[in-house]
């Protein structure tokens, strides 16, 4: 029941990098100069290719950023094309990669199956007779991470970095977030009828008929929104201390005796005397319900959930069901391609072994030569901004910069690549491909469990557009998919790279002092490192970040959910900040020598504008607002730059302008 938001979370041709020879003269185009740069600089960069540009039918939107992934999947597609059409060594990384995406591109053999793969799980829920036998069903989904109504992972304890442990989750409800079953707007509610619609479908689909079917989906919505009303709100989740709930399995089970978590750990090969629960609340519920709700409602509930697990995997109807729902949700007009599809299913699945493929042929050793000297140059322009900050004190900065100096940065890809021997992949069983993925990626996350932590692990694929912080590692990691044109080019000047990747270089050393990840110390841990004051300081500059962003509006009068989103805007309001100072340690940045018309640091601010260059659905828009925890594009650009005092000297803002800020209004933090 969780493919909708997966497919909102995964809802984030280039030029390949070339040996590095010198740098270009690239010219910046596009620039509206009709528009004052001063009262909305992301359309004066952009508004031209904005008015221009056509979202593509199979997207919900096009541009930078998450929308990269688009034509990336066209590049995994054509490796994984070429594969599929070649004779591999049996067991070898082609093979797999090549038979799975083969075994997914063959419609004729899956649309015959029909249901079929999933007839022995939905025999086995109509089995069920009483809560063991339920329960027992649960925790074989689990180990297939399909997580129903528990979420069971393996990940580091974050009091104590270096050993992993058990942790639980919030889970168990199909659509997006929790405040979706409780909101009563139009355009909620139309998401309501959606998904409702799309249960009743499943069901007619595997044999009920309409009457039963509308009946089924309504047990499954009710029982959804009776777990939704434990689950914490996004901005609940932003509070790190709040979702450390480590307990001892004794005092759990005495706690939760429906849930039965001692049997439970030994059924899934996890036996351990301690396990977090991250939101405490939702099993205490889940346990409460379990009791409560008819066993006959629970098998409903699991049919629904098995097959919306499964529905983009099984027959052409079942995908068909799925879309007219998600493109409620995002305002996609067409389904995507097959080979894009099969594209992600591969990259989700095998990740690795296909990004193994892809920096062979789409990622230099110089390009990440240039990219480390980029993330030095932003840790030292950061060492040096906390030397300078004048609301922190001697003792706090150098803690700080203790752990800045001790931040661990992953470039491109991994050391070690991860091992797939166990999965079993054939070219005729699509379905059973991807269950023996999803076991081999259960099982490797068991084997974490009690054992110290990984540091060489990755926690993306290397195609994906994107970067993270870990906290817990404390580590900054830019995969070779975001290394590229707008946010990289080898070849380029140091201002269109340091407005560029710079910036999301400076973003991502900010989480490691945002609301949450300030929480941590050097070595990843849960642990207080500041003085009393300076974090009342601290909490009072993140504050006005949230005013602040609060004022936003998008869509006429949608609000940015500041509380919701502080984290990413201000990683953005000092990651801009940062890479400018990085950027005027460079001899370029030093300079005043125009290219096309504009000065290096005007290059510099375009370069920010360029990388968030997005066009998308209405539909896509209002659901990040309501989901995703960064601002939207635009305020991505206009919200940081008004609080950055040389992007006013750079284009001569002014008093009046609408970005206009006043020097003592100007947020900054780091």
């Amino acid at each position: 029941m969780k493919n909708s938001l997966v497919l909102f979370i995964t809802f984030l041709a280039f030029t390949a990098c070339s040996k590095h020879q010198e740098k270009k003269n690239i010219a910046i185009t596009g620039i509206d100069s009709t528009l004052r740069p001063g009262d909305d600089f992301f359309k004066y960069v952009n508004g031209k290719w904005y008015d221009s540009v056509s979202i593509p039918a199979s997207q919900a939107g096009v541009g930078a950023y998450m929308f990269m992934n688009y034509p990336q999947r066209m590049r995994l597609q054509g490796i994984l094309d070429s594969l599929s059409q070649s004779t591999n060594s049996a067991g070898s990384i082609a093979q797999k990669v090549g038979d799975f995406y083969a075994s997914g591109m063959d419609t004729v053999t899956i649309d015959k199956r029909g249901y079929a793969p999933i007839k022995p799980l939905l025999s086995k829920i109509e089995a069920i007779s009483d809560l063991p036998s339920l329960m027992n069903f649960v925790v074989n989904e689990v180990k297939v991470n399909n997580s129903s109504i528990i979420a069971f992972g393996v990940s580091p304890d974050e009091k104590n970095s270096s050993m992993n442990i058990a942790q639980i989750y919030q889970t168990g409800i199909g659509l997006p977030d929790r405040d979706y079953y409780f909101k009563s707007d139009s355009s909620t509610v139309a998401i309501q009828e959606a998904y409702k619609k799309y249960l009743t479908t499943l069901f007619q689909q595997t044999g009920s008929n309409a009457i039963e079917a509308k009946k089924n989906a309504n047990v499954v919505y009710d029982i959804d929104k009776q777990l939704a009303v434990s689950h914490k709100t996004k901005v609940e989740l932003r509070d790190v201390q709040a979702n450390y709930n480590k307990m001892a399995v004794s005092d759990l089970a005495k706690r939760h005796p429906n849930i039965g978590w001692t049997t439970f750990l030994n059924k899934l090969g996890a036996p351990t005397d301690s396990i977090n629960t991250g939101q405490t609340a939702y099993y205490d519920a889940l346990n409460k319900l379990l009791k409560t709700i008819p066993i006959p409602n629970w098998k409903i509930y699991l049919k629904a959930n098995s097959i919306e697990r499964y529905a983009d995997d099984l027959s052409k109807p079942f995908g068909d069901a799925l879309f007219e729902y998600t493109k409620v949700l995002s305002g996609q007009a067409v389904q995507k391609s097959r080979g894009e599809k099969m594209a992600n299913v591969v990259d989700n699945y095998l990740g690795e072994a296909l990004g193994e493929l892809y920096v062979k042929k789409y990622f230099s050793e110089d390009a990440k030569k240039r990219m480390l000297t980029l993330v030095n140059n932003l840790q030292k322009a950061y060492a040096t901004r906390i030397d300078q900050l004048e609301w922190m004190s001697q003792s706090t900065k150098q803690k700080a910069k203790e752990k800045l100096a001790a931040m661990t940065k992953k470039i491109g890809y991994p050391d070690k690549w991860k091992d797939y021997s166990k999965v079993q992949i054939a070219r005729n069983t699509y379905f059973e491909n991807m269950v023996s993925a999803a076991s081999a990626a259960y099982q490797f996350q068991l084997a974490k469990l009690g054992k110290p932590v990984d540091k060489s692990e990755w926690y993306t694929t290397v195609p994906t557009v994107t970067a993270y912080n870990n906290p817990t590692a404390n580590e900054i990691v830019f995969p070779a998919g975001i290394l590229q044109p707008p946010y990289f080019d080898n070849n380029a000047d140091d201002a269109l790279n340091y407005g560029g990747i710079g910036m999301v270089i400076g973003h991502e050393i900010t989480h490691t002092f945002d609301d949450q990840g300030a929480q941590y110390d050097k070595d990843g841990n849960l642990k207080n490192w500041w003085t009393k004051e300076d974090y009342a300081k601290f909490k009072s500059r993140i504050q006005q970040v949230i005013n602040l962003y609060s004022t936003y509006t998008v869509l006429g009068d949608l609000h940015i959910n500041g509380a919701m989103t502080v984290g990413e805007n201000t990683a953005d309001i000092a990651g801009i900040a940062v890479a400018y100072d990085a950027f005027k340690m460079t001899q370029q940045g030093q300079g005043n020598t125009k290219i096309g018309g504009f000065t290096p640091d005007q290059r510099f601010f375009i370069s920010i504008a360029k990388i968030w260059r997005v066009k998308m659905k209405d539909e896509f828009l209002r659901l990040w607002i309501n989901n995703n925890p960064h601002s939207p594009p635009n305020w991505r650009v206009n919200g940081p730059l008004m609080n950055t005092t040389p992007f006013y000297e750079a284009f001569n803002i002014q008093a009046g302008d609408k970005m206009f800020l006043p020097k003592k209004d100007r947020i900054t933090i780091w």
